[in-house]
């Protein structure tokens, strides 16, 4: 819960990319993920990566606070990228026991997909760290994303932080009562037990508030056929510079991956 307080926090900050349209940003990460995920240049994704770092710096955006993020979502692909030296055939310039060889392809492929999840990776920092939640609901709906995926996205942020609170009232009821999870002296099957009950309660809670919701959107008039109700905004020209300098480094690049294999 502290890490949304922190993306909130972050992203209600001032500065050149902040202020842009949030249209302009999703699409832009999604141009920038789907050039990592295709290209297959580690200079291109170091260079990237470079880039999406200078743009951090330039949205005022905590640095430490990027680094943490990025240190704590990157093992996830990482992980997987550690073993590919393993398991890909290849030329073999290591023998290890029990057949655990190291390949010259391995290694290659592995670097290639761990700079690929780091720029990805970056690049989502980038976007949550310079956009609200509720903006980022709004430009998903502005740009044609269904209105009913869009509803559930706004009530899912609408109610985290109240479901988190619900969370607390329970821990704190527990605490009252003498429960603390990480006491080995209280048996393990009761701690696990007592974990079950909460996420059943949690569950429960959610359902009401759930209904209590509804009901009161259908006391407001709300229908199937209701639709969400998106401000509209204007592409102004700072967010055509934005994304024509986003696509001309992204050209560049390409032709940089094309034109020097031996870069590759």
């Amino acid at each position: 819960m502290e890490d949304l307080i922190n993306i909130e926090r972050e992203s209600l900050k001032e500065s050149s990319i902040h202020s842009l349209d949030g249209r302009v940003k999703l699409i832009i990460t999604f141009i920038i993920i789907v050039f990592a995920v295709a290209t297959q240049s580690i200079t291109t994704l170091i260079l990237m990566e470079i880039y999406l770092i200078l743009l951090i710096f330039l949205s005022n955006v905590s640095p430490s606070y990027a680094i943490k993020r990025l240190i704590l979502i990157l093992p996830f692909g990482g992980f997987i990228a550690l073993f590919q030296p393993f398991i890909r055939p290849g030329d073999v310039i290591w023998a290890g026991p029990f057949g655990f060889d190291i390949t010259l392809q391995g290694i290659i492929f592995g670097a290639l997909l761990l700079g690929k999840v780091t720029v990805s990776v970056t690049a989502v920092i980038l976007l949550s760290s310079t956009t609200s939640m509720q903006e980022l609901v709004g430009s998903a709906r502005r740009i044609g994303v269904p209105s009913d995926f869009a509803m559930l996205l706004n009530l899912t942020v609408r109610y985290l932080f109240f479901f988190y609170d619900e969370l607390e009232r329970i821990r704190n009821a527990q605490k009252t009562r003498c429960f603390d999870i990480w006491n080995k002296n209280v048996p393990y099957r009761w701690r696990l037990r007592k974990v079950g009950e909460t996420i059943a309660m949690m569950f429960l809670r959610a359902y009401e508030q759930g209904e209590r919701v509804y009901l009161s959107m259908l006391s407001r008039g709300y229908t199937p056929e209701s639709r969400m109700y998106t401000a509209a905004s204007k592409i102004g020209r700072r967010e055509v510079l934005f994304v024509a300098a986003n696509i001309m480094i992204l050209a560049v690049l390409h032709v940089m991956q094309t034109s020097l294999p031996v870069m590759k």
